[in-house]
């Protein structure tokens, strides 16, 4: 993985060319990334990603032979997968949160947000643009709000029945998940509760054990389906 001792290595897959010569150029120039491959398909990308094994993985949602979802399924163990889209609410979006995926990034971001959520894969965290945040967590949480058919829709949907806290969870470690739902970043969290960062994640380690979550994403969808009253 990146570190210290060098950059963070990036595999982009997306179908179109110049959407993989954008996010390489950008990336490139950053003193601690470097893009190590590109994939036109889903396939192409699974292969090169167990062949070079980076750091984090761009994939498009929608692209030939696997889409994005299905990668993210497939490498989320492996690696960090951030998934890319065109659209602010698509609907296969929010299946790639049972499969893992550490972050969610519109193609019309631009560039920082690019290079952000790269970092804030790496650190542990998940950015998802602002655009689609709650849009995003607000129809996974709508009853009946699940998956068109399409690969991997009714895994997905088996997930929504069975994830969720084997503990449950302590009146702060609510408050905390609440708080990342709302797109709360660790520091801000530990200075609105007046905790120190570390004790932020110690707390946020013991809400993934318990929701079985991979990551906050998966935690800011919890909330919501909670608040929905889906469990």
């Amino acid at each position: 993985m990146g570190s210290s001792a060098g950059p963070v290595r990036i595999l982009i897959a997306d179908d179109q060319a110049d959407v993989r010569s954008a996010f390489r150029m950008i990336l490139d120039v950053q003193p601690d990334m470097v893009v190590v491959a590109e994939a036109a398909d889903g396939a192409a990308a699974v292969a090169e990603a167990r062949r070079l094994r980076p750091d984090v993985v761009l994939a498009d949602i929608r692209m030939p032979k696997l889409d994005g979802l299905e990668v993210t399924r497939q490498l989320a163990d492996e690696c960090k997968v951030i998934v890319v889209t065109t659209f602010d609410l698509d609907d296969y979006v929010h299946t790639a949160l049972r499969y893992g995926a550490a972050g969610f990034l519109l193609k019309r971001s631009g560039p920082v947000l690019l290079i952000e959520a790269v970092r804030a894969a790496m650190a542990g965290d998940a950015l998802i643009s602002p655009q689609i945040t709650v849009r995003l967590l607000k129809h996974m949480a709508l009853p009946g709000a699940e998956p068109k058919p399409g690969p991997g829709a009714a895994a997905a949907a088996a997930a929504l029945t069975t994830i969720g806290p084997a503990d449950e969870l302590t009146t702060r470690e609510r408050e905390i998940a609440e708080l990342v739902a709302d797109g709360a970043t660790n520091a801000e969290i530990g200075a609105g509760l007046f905790i120190s960062p570390g004790t932020v994640k110690n707390h946020l380690a013991n809400i993934q054990r318990k929701l079985d979550a991979r990551n906050r994403v998966g935690i800011a969808a919890w909330v919501w389906e909670q608040a929905a009253g889906i469990r």
